[in-house]
């Protein structure tokens, strides 16, 4: 028997045997009764479908950043500068979100290279504070914008609503990064960084204390953030906490595009 009638023999073989292995899955799918094999079939292509998502959704990075901070810090004048290269000569209390998606006006010579970030302006009034709630999920990182002028007043305030955030669940659980930008520092009279990132420090230790002294169940979806027995330092937190300078009035707001495209990636 040469070469070729040897190989014929073996696929003849081959057929045989599949035949045989089909008859014996049928008789077997014949003896399952039909409300389990609906089940089965059910969940096949139920976790086929879980995979498919979970793979398309693991690949795609957000694009969001997400401004927040008291009222007056200056968070939609950033916005424009950063849409538009222009401050729009100042602008109101916000008392919605301002939204859009764009390249960084900075970027706009090589737009076609970079991908659109969609930057969400969230009001810092303590009534509208609720909405960034709807937005942290979603983030890829939030800017929370500090008046460098007017900290000394308000640093309770901004120190309690940063608090928030660096202890929200989606924050945590994310690891969502934080920059925290002390704007109008192109005024002489503006505290550095470094004096607010120490200023902000000490104030939210004192409200880890005083917060982890209150029972779990009046705490919702919050997480505890610091080394106990050790003086509170952003370094701690479970997510990245940085700290940069910008002046949305005159346009210097090349730290906080750094932020975004660090983290909004092409």
């Amino acid at each position: 028997m040469d070469g070729m009638e040897l190989w014929k023999v073996q696929v003849d073989q081959l057929k045989v045997q599949m035949e045989q292995w089909m008859e014996q899955g049928s008789e077997i799918v014949r003896q399952i009764p039909p409300i389990q094999l609906y089940v089965g079939v059910g969940v096949l292509l139920l976790t086929t479908l879980l995979l498919l998502f979970t793979r398309l959704f693991k690949g795609r990075k957000s694009n969001t950043v997400v401004l927040s901070g008291l009222s007056g810090s200056g968070k939609t004048v950033l916005f424009y500068q950063l849409r538009d290269g222009s401050s729009h000569q100042g602008t109101a209390t916000s008392m919605e979100p301002n939204e859009g998606t764009f390249v960084l006006h900075s970027e706009i010579p090589k737009k076609d290279k970079l991908k659109p970030v969609h930057l969400i302006d969230v009001p810092g009034h303590s009534r509208l504070r609720a909405k960034l709630d709807d937005f942290l999920p979603q983030a890829a990182g939030v800017v929370f914008v500090v008046d460098a002028l007017d900290l000394l007043p308000n640093c309770r305030a901004a120190s309690e609503y940063l608090y928030d955030i660096l202890t929200n669940a989606s924050v945590v659980k994310k690891k969502i990064p934080v920059l925290i930008l002390c704007n109008k520092t192109d005024k002489v009279t503006a505290h550095t960084k470094e004096f607010i990132n120490r200023q902000m420090e000490k104030e939210i230790d004192k409200l880890r204390v005083s917060r982890s002294a209150i029972s779990d169940a009046d705490i919702s979806n919050d997480f505890n953030i610091g080394v106990p027995g050790k003086a509170f330092s952003f370094t701690q937190c479970h997510n990245k906490v940085s700290v940069a300078e910008a002046s949305g009035l005159t346009g210097e707001v090349s730290e906080v595009e750094q932020f975004i495209r660090e983290n909004v990636k092409s």
